[in-house]
């Protein structure tokens, strides 16, 4: 079975799994909801401090709602020994956590669409107006997220206490991505609406260079 073929049978059974009960996704968005409301409560922005410090709350809770998100991916293939059933299957490992990759990038994204809105009303900030380019950088640093969460789950699913390893792991790691993804924010949400590339090329290239760590280190994050 070709690449392509094993990674779209992984994200169509993570897709039925998590769509039959909607557990996760319900909770992230519950909780990324909640960060963003009691963040509004708390602070009770004006318009123009909601565009400075409105993207980094946004990212702020896009991050959280995502470690919660991302660290079942591999725990709990561990529970019926499904995930070495899926390394003896007769496909390569990068398919198993391309998969897996590509369902963590529609779960957070359909977390992201509902909580999109929401935010535009708390914090009184008009999307409509950048939401292309908007779209385009929360892809990106999404890209980025589920990349490095994934792989992570892979790596912290092998110890004991997995639940406080990926935190530890993943925030170290994302610094550069959620500068970057908070500052491109920003200048879409400013008075003057503008995206620089220089946060797009950052971006771009911490996308590329960990997904290529990720089909490069496939082989050793699997294993016991």
């Amino acid at each position: 079975m070709g690449t392509a073929r094993a990674a779209t049978t992984i994200l169509l059974k993570e897709v039925r799994a998590e769509f039959r009960a909607r557990e996760l996704l319900n909770t992230t968005f519950v909780f990324a909801l909640v960060v963003v409301v009691m963040f509004s409560f708390a602070f009770d922005p004006t318009a123009a401090e909601s565009r400075r410090f409105g993207p980094g709350l946004l990212w702020i809770a896009l991050l959280f709602a995502g470690s919660l998100m991302l660290q079942p991916s591999f725990a709990r293939e561990h529970a019926n020994d499904t995930l070495d059933a899926l390394c003896l299957a007769p496909v390569s490992p990068f398919a198993i956590l391309l998969g897996k990759i590509l369902a963590n990038v529609i779960f957070l994204g359909a977390c992201e669409v509902l909580l999109l809105p929401i935010f535009a009303v708390f914090y009184n900030v008009a999307l409509v107006p950048v939401l292309g380019r908007l779209v385009f950088v929360l892809g990106l640093g999404t890209f980025g997220l589920a990349v490095t969460g994934t792989v992570f789950s892979a790596v912290a699913a092998q110890a004991r206490m997995r639940e406080l390893l990926l935190p530890l792991l993943l925030l170290p790691v994302l610094v550069p991505l959620l500068l970057a993804a908070v500052e491109a924010t920003a200048g879409l949400l400013s008075d003057t609406p503008e995206l620089q590339t220089t946060w797009i090329e950052l971006l771009v290239g911490f996308d590329v260079m960990f997904f290529t760590v990720s089909w490069l280190l496939s082989d050793f994050l699997l294993q016991e």
